[in-house]
């Protein structure tokens, strides 16, 4: 075993006079190695990473010790931390198009951090450097990435330039804040398998910060737990899922959701024809058959010209029923939602909303009908306008469409907080003072104001912890069986389609290439793409996870 490049022991972190948010925190880095820091929101485990390099602000006091390569960094010199910072200790920060620069192309900015550190390497060299670090980072076109800007790259192709950037001052550690949070599950499986890679190639000691159990079973060797800015278990991650000694733990790992069959779900029956095979399979006996939403034959195109982005789309939603709707970024997942809900250009084809057209409908019946229609979006702290309380927020649909007297919708409002579990007195605070699983919840709250015939999920929990994604996950059961809507379910997280799904549907670059029952389509895929898509899902088991990891690798090696 190497020598720790970094130990940290006895770390505190508080702001300003309040309490201290982390505490007693202990832990090291080895090279070659892969510590994983886990927890939900609010545990510290940002706060702790950052503490390491000085990257707090000005208010934080921090106190213990952190010791780089034997030298204490607790109290140490702006200069002595700028030294560290890139040519020491690397950082790949959670959400990459917040982290770059919009205005600047990649490689200028990748440049700067080249630049930042000493070097003789003339305008030539540095812009071979960037070409030499974007290769390092899987990105096979380094000349059209490096002109780019970052609104022109992928979510995949941006947080590799970022950890090209994070490579750029040759750092022999590098901490990996949420590296994959929203990430399709392939592109996923490629940054993970990147950063192993460089862990192995380059020795470095890497420090992955995640909530995902999943990742770290796949990539990590040793975790630590954090609750509330606590410490509550560590050890190698064998030994943490195998036999966890802390309750927070077990509460952490069954609250993952499983990819692989469940053998307790409702037996299937035959009254209910199947949302994706229109009646070629059984399906759940007990639930309502009648169909609040059809697409036949659509065909979406922004541009005036070129091909569509999606074609052919032929999908049916039942009252009562969830499909799930799952792919790559690009595959036209969301755009389905979008021409659902009447936003987008449909071209070809027809979408009915409870029998009537959204394509022809005009005026008072276009508004009647999109009111049948709710939606929840990915990221309620965008969504929510930060400006308005929530009550109004969950009351705008209401005030809209003139649906009632304002002691309705006051009255309305208490009734949706209660039915999210919420306290109706919640309704008067701001989208800043919830967090982020409470907000998804008031999402959820407004998209049901209208009591609309279909519900559209739009990646609802993606980038919510796995404790509060279970809460949401079952929060969305409860109000479907309680109030009869369908629901489309955009999601690129093929174990929350298990939980939630009844049916679905497979996308690749905008065309269906499977659909089925959810037992069926992911136990016994028949498409290519779909059994990739299923290889590349990390599990919370190690030893699984492994075996996982081989197959993926394989079918990525015979992907054109």
């Amino acid at each position: 075993m190497s020598a720790p490049l970094l130990e940290v022991e006895g770390l505190r972190v508080a702001f300003g006079d309040a309490e201290p948010v982390v505490r007693d925190v202990s832990f090291t880095l080895t090279p070659g190695r892969v510590l994983a820091l886990v927890g939900e929101s609010g545990s510290g485990k940002s706060v702790s990473a950052m503490s390491v390099l000085g990257l707090l602000p000005p208010e934080a006091r921090v106190t213990g010790s952190v010791r780089f390569r034997g030298d204490e960094l607790v109290g140490a010199s702006a200069e002595r931390l700028r030294a560290v910072r890139g040519a020491g200790i690397g950082v790949v920060f959670q959400e990459p198009m917040n982290s770059f620069t919009p205005v600047l192309s990649i490689g200028t900015q990748i440049a700067e951090a080249v630049r930042a550190h000493p070097t003789d390497l003339d305008r030539a060299g540095v812009s071979a450097r960037v070409d030499e670090l974007l290769r390092s980072a899987g990105l096979r076109d380094p000349r059209r990435i490096r002109t780019a800007y970052p609104h022109e790259l992928s979510g995949g192709q941006l947080q590799r330039a970022m950890i090209a950037m994070a490579l750029a001052g040759d750092p022999v550690a590098l901490i990996a804040d949420e590296p994959t949070t929203a990430l399709d599950v392939t592109v996923q499986a490629g940054i993970l398998d990147l950063l192993r890679t460089l862990g192995r190639e380059r020795s470095l000691a890497v420090l992955l910060i995640t909530h995902d159990m999943g990742v770290v079973a796949d990539v990590a060797d040793e975790v630590l737990v954090m609750r509330r800015g606590d410490p509550v278990e560590t050890g190698t991650v064998a030994e943490v899922f195998a036999h966890p000694a802390a309750a927070y733990t077990r509460q952490l790992l069954d609250a993952v959701p499983a990819l692989e069959s469940d053998p307790g779900r409702e037996a299937r029956g035959a009254s209910a024809p199947s949302a994706a095979t229109g009646g070629t399979e059984t399906t759940r006996a007990s639930r309502p058959e009648g169909v609040v939403a059809q697409l036949r034959d659509v065909a979406v195109r922004y541009a005036r010209r070129g091909d569509p982005t999606v074609s052919g789309i032929d999908l049916e939603l039942h009252a009562g029923r969830t499909l799930g709707l799952v792919g790559e970024s690009g595959s036209g997942k969301s755009t389905i939602g979008r021409a659902l809900a009447g936003l987008v250009p449909v071209v070809h084809g027809s979408v009915a909303v409870e029998g009537a057209d959204l394509r022809t409908a005009r005026g008072s019946r276009l508004r009647d009908l999109r009111s049948r229609v709710g939606i929840v979006f990915q990221d309620p702290a965008s969504s929510l306008n930060p400006r308005q309380t929530i009550g109004w927020s969950i009351a705008e649909p209401l005030l809209v469409h003139g649906a009632g007297s304002a002691a309705d919708r006051a009255a309305r409002v208490g009734e949706l907080l209660a039915a999210v579990q919420l306290d109706p007195t919640w309704a008067e605070r701001f989208p800043h003072q919830l967090s982020g699983g409470q907000r998804q919840r008031v999402a959820v709250a407004r998209a049901l104001a209208l009591r609309p015939a279909l519900v559209i999920a739009d990646e609802p929990t993606s980038a919510l912890d796995v404790t509060v994604q279970a809460a949401v996950l079952d929060l969305l059961a409860r109000l479907q069986q309680e109030f009869g809507f369908g629901m489309l379910l955009v999601s690129h997280d093929l174990a929350v389609v298990r939980q939630l799904a009844d049916d679905v549907v497979v996308l690749h670059e905008g065309r269906i290439v499977e659909r089925g029952t959810t037992d069926r389509v992911l136990d016994d895929p028949q498409q290519d793409y779909t059994r990739m898509l299923l290889a590349a899902a990390p599990v919370a088991d190690p030893v699984r996870q492994a075996e996982r990891r081989q197959a993926w690798r394989a079918w990525e090696g015979a992907a054109p």
